[in-house]
């Protein structure tokens, strides 16, 4: 079992850090800020706010698959429309309000960490070195998170009020912080604040570290990238992309070029792209850069494990118990198939049916990108490469309305003893939060965008490459592949022409191949201003699969972000402004 001292909360020694004015009485048995007189105590300050991390993955909070049903990319699955209303609320975008449930909990989790970093980060400045020697790593570390943080929740409501540790109290309310300040005309500021802890954690943080779960160098680099490379896409009120400003791009490509210059050395692509998704594999390949670490025989009662996908494991007895949750698009299946040169299916990839019995000849008759065996569990091939292990149609509750298709990177074999399973199935595989291949996708992105397509190529061919050769683990026992798997590499002038218009749809469907399922998707649509267009073509078609979609509809100008959940609205008293539409 794995051990990890990051995320071992000694919760007898630390702080519970409030996140509302209630929580003003000082916790009995706690250490609180005010109690901390040696330097030493420190580090359990430190430790408290890494070990919130896994609780930003509560189903109801900061889990990936939450963006990933509300994008192309996947159904919410279980036992049906009236399972979890929210998120379906959230997946066909006209029913949602205000009021939508599992949205207040995300923003209350989310201040909860943060709370935690900045308490950690006052304590922090109140010792020199001399007194503390790790305290300029610990500072770096504490922003990095909180920085990690704010870019999720930036991306799911957009405004959201910047508390850091300059504010004497972390209640919100109290602070009177606003989530728009007067005078702010646009998000660049909000944005420009991320970038700098991100960018601060990066000039101070080491190269490697030796406790696995601590931030390197290159992770603040990349987080760096991402929030530049988001804020890169200008956009107006209505979230309409109205420039892409070059000197940012410039910059975010900077902080990758930092990482790639370790290219073969410390970072590189793993041989199968399996291993991202293996617990064999948890805090030992190139490919990650930074994990979030799960436990389960680490010393507390019920370990430190993945809450976030509980729900996500096939209805599928005697293996697992619950819930069904998450199911992967017919959309995004055919997104995998390719044409008869090995190429994606850019124009008609949507046009094939796979609907109720249809799928046993579907996987017959067509050709896939091999990354679709590693994403994708199909009743009648493995399950998470066991040969022994066919899944079968009964894992699916309500396959009428979701199809027979579960997500499987957030997957573990039954077998594993990595494992809690009081009901829910929680299990202990980390999650690879920053992926190399995804740094390189950003950087195929930025060339495009500065015109240097041809640079371009190369880097998406890399990525093709490593999935032509991800065929290990897709092999029956006597050898023979389980579909017909063929993806080639583009090489312009033979099987296209490689234009800036086709280099860029090959980059966003490259970008969907390699990510599906993690949770990106929906954001990158966004980032390009492309949500409303492909939203509202996907639910047009998806309606003829299945009828629930009949009141799906996606508005552009509301649709791209959740809105401020009322409770927070409440409670700031006229505080905050609701984003637009709601």
């Amino acid at each position: 079992m794995k051990k990890y001292k990051i995320i071992i909360a000694l919760l007898g020694m630390i702080l519970f850090f409030g996140c509302k004015k209630y929580l003003d009485v000082s916790t009995k048995g706690a250490l609180t800020e005010e109690q901390v007189s040696n330097p030493e105590q420190l580090e359990n300050f430190v430790t408290a706010a890494y070990a919130y991390m896994p609780n930003l993955g509560y189903p109801d909070t900061h889990a990936p698959w939450i963006a990933s049903l509300r994008s192309d990319d996947a159904y919410k699955g279980g036992g049906g429309l009236s399972d979890q209303t929210p998120w379906y609320e959230m997946e066909i975008f006209s029913a949602v309000t205000p009021n939508v449930g599992n949205n207040d909990g995300p923003w209350y989790q989310g201040y909860c960490a943060i709370s935690r970093a900045n308490g950690a980060l006052r304590l922090l400045g109140k010792f020199d070195e001399t007194q503390f020697a790790a305290k300029e790593q610990r500072i770096a570390e504490m922003k990095f998170l909180r920085g990690w943080i704010y870019l999720g929740m930036k991306l799911r409501w957009n405004y959201v009020p910047w508390i850091d540790e300059t504010v004497a109290t972390d209640a919100v309310v109290v602070a009177g912080i606003s989530n728009r300040p007067k005078g702010s005309v646009n998000d660049l500021e909000l944005w420009d604040k991320i970038i700098k802890d991100l960018e601060d954690a990066s000039n101070i943080l080491p190269e490697t570290q030796a406790e696995k779960g601590r931030p390197t160098k290159f992770a603040a680099h990349a987080l760096a990238a991402k929030a530049l490379l988001f804020r890169a896409y200008e956009k107006n009120d209505r979230h309409e992309v109205t420039n892409i400003n070059k000197e940012t791009l410039n910059k975010s490509l900077a902080h990758i070029n930092e990482i790639t210059a370790r290219d073969g050395s410390q970072y590189d692509l793993t041989p199968d792209f399996a291993e991202n998704f293996m617990i064999e594999y948890d805090n030992n390949t190139k490919e990650s850069l930074w994990e979030i670490q799960y436990s389960l025989d680490d010393g507390t009662t019920n370990g430190r494990v993945n809450w976030g996908d509980q729900l996500n494991a096939p209805w599928w007895s005697p293996y697992f118990g619950c819930c069904d949750f998450h199911k992967i698009s017919h959309n995004m299946i055919n997104a995998f198939k390719t044409d008869g040169t090995g190429l994606p299916d850019f124009d008609n990839y949507n046009n094939t049916e796979l609907g109720g019995q249809l799928y046993k000849q579907y996987f017959k008759d067509h050709a896939f990108d091999p990354r679709m065996g590693h994403t994708v569990a199909i009743p009648g091939y493995p399950w998470k490469y066991d040969n022994k292990l066919m899944f079968d149609e009964s894992g699916s509750r309500a396959p009428f309305q979701y199809g027979y298709f579960n997500s499987m990177k957030e997957q573990v074999r039954p077998d594993c003893n990595c494992m809690f399973k009081p009901f829910y199935v929680q299990n202990s595989m980390n999650k690879k939060e920053i992926r190399y291949a995804e740094v390189l996708l950003w950087k195929a992105e930025i060339l495009i965008q500065l015109d240097r397509t041809d640079e371009a190529l190369p880097i998406i061919n890399r990525i093709r490459a490593r999935a032509a050769n991800s065929l290990g683990r897709l092999k029956k026992d006597d050898g023979s592949l389980w579909m017909n798997y063929k993806v080639e590499q583009y090489k312009p002038g033979v099987n296209c022409t490689w234009t800036k218009d086709f280099a860029w749809k090959a980059l966003m469907w490259e970008d969907r191949l390699e990510l599906a399922g993690e949770g990106r998707r929906f954001y990158d649509l966004m980032r390009w201003g492309q949500l409303s267009t492909v939203m509202n073509a996907y639910i047009e078609k998806e309606k003829k699969r299945f009828d629930w979609f009949n009141l799906a509809h996606f508005t552009a100008g509301r649709d791209e972000f959740l809105p401020i959940p009322q409770p927070q609205m409440n409670y700031s008293q006229g505080t905050y402004v609701q984003n637009p539409g709601y």
